[in-house]
């Protein structure tokens, strides 16, 4: 089994998140404008309807896992696998992969983990996770700047435990765009169409959004109440 030695302590893969909350809003976005902030990963964008590529935004809160107990913010895009041609619509979509463009978190050893065993771009910032009602809500700060403030209306419910189709995730770092296998299983699930409200701070990252042209109705947004998580080991795509 391969291993890797992150601040002293030995972390094994896969590596394996037992529970965590999960809660995310899915926008349309310009596709055009989605390929100009991620051309630097080398990869292209899927497009659910012509000239609309989707954005993910999501919030986590890891309660037990081999990277410990932390809060992360995720803005991530669907891509097509490199190498793979396509055309705008839903089949695009299914085979799918994840390129994460933005991970801020807010502890140290997920951080050094994230990007030394996958190339996550992790960053410290303040994340205010505020759970404890059936509105979910992050606010988001980083470097003393608003980032955004996201708010999450409770949906319906989704029978059961839900294993999600196992998905590529894409990353890049220092110059190498990387895969990771990543498979999730959620209990506790819901889901709305629309079901966000988003306010934009002043920091870059808020101004990246509003050249995508958020904030807008978001097509879904989903809560998991817990969440099993496992990640791969990490190759060149």
């Amino acid at each position: 089994m391969a291993s890797q030695l992150i601040q002293g302590r030995t972390v094994e893969f896969p590596v394996r998140v037992r529970d965590a909350q999960v809660c995310s809003a899915v926008y349309p976005v310009r596709a055009d404008a989605t390929r100009a902030v991620i051309a630097y990963s080398g990869l292209d964008v899927a497009e659910a309807l012509p000239g609309k590529a989707v954005c993910v935004l999501l919030f986590v809160d890891y309660r037990d896992g081999d990277l410990d107990a932390y809060h992360e913010f995720g803005m991530a895009f669907l891509v097509r696998p490199p190498g793979v041609a396509g055309s705008a619509g839903p089949a695009e979509v299914r085979r799918a992969g994840v390129f994460v463009h933005w991970l801020p978190v807010d502890q140290g050893f997920t951080l050094e983990a994230g990007r030394t065993l996958w190339g996550f771009p992790k960053e410290l910032a303040d994340i205010d996770l505020r759970l404890g009602s059936p509105y979910k809500r992050c606010v988001l700060r980083k470097d003393g700047r608003l980032v955004l403030d996201l708010l999450i209306k409770p949906g319906v419910p989704v029978p059961g435990a839900t294993a999600m189709a196992p998905m590529d995730a894409y990353t890049h770092r220092d110059g190498v765009t990387r895969r990771v296998p990543w498979s999730v299983r959620a209990h506790g699930a819901r889901v709305r169409p629309g079901g966000a409200l988003i306010r934009l701070g002043n920091h870059p990252i808020a101004k990246e959004l509003s050249e995508l042209g958020l904030p807008k109705r978001a097509l879904f947004s989903t809560t998991v109440a817990r969440a099993q998580m496992s990640f791969g080991e990490a190759s060149p795509a």
